[in-house]
């Protein structure tokens, strides 16, 4: 069993992700992961000088080669992996597609991008890659939704 070192300063580790919905599918991908074959939304970690809505316009792009534009925050959500004591911190923005580059060549890692039904994204023998892709899936469908501006940026 994994036991935390209690004199290592904790930081949880920010990522963003694009729910991006077209016709009643969603952009996902399937991508390498330490525990193997995962799908997920286009998602990764908030980089230095960047605003979170940049963040996940750069991280749709670098995966899917979809261009998308934020609409509004689905919400953020923590999830915590024990076995490695990592903690995620997840900013979801609900996304629409502005354009797509068939010539973009996906991050390392990134297997395709595919658009998934809930029924088929629930019913996939690819694991997703965490609880946090079908709870965004859900509250997405329930109409959550907040403005761009309840994150600011100073």
């Amino acid at each position: 069993m994994f036991e935390p070192n209690l004199n290592t300063p904790w930081t949880p580790h920010v990522v963003v992700a694009a729910m991006v919905e077209r016709d009643g599918k969603f952009l996902l991908v399937e991508e390498h992961t330490a525990e193997g074959l995962r799908l997920n939304q286009p998602a990764g970690h908030w980089e230095r000088d960047e605003t979170l809505t940049d963040a996940v316009r750069r991280e749709a792009l670098e995966e899917t080669a979809h261009h998308v534009e934020p609409l509004a925050l689905l919400g953020c959500y923590s999830t915590h992996y024990p076995r490695r004591d990592i903690t995620y911190l997840r900013f979801a923005y609900v996304c629409s597609v502005s354009s797509f580059d068939a010539e973009r060549t996906l991050d390392t890692g990134i297997v395709r991008a595919v658009w998934l039904t809930p029924g088929e994204l629930a019913a996939s023998p690819i694991p997703q890659r965490s609880p946090l892709v079908m709870r965004c899936v859900q509250d997405y469908l329930a109409g959550r939704r907040f403005p761009l501006d309840f994150v600011a940026h100073q």
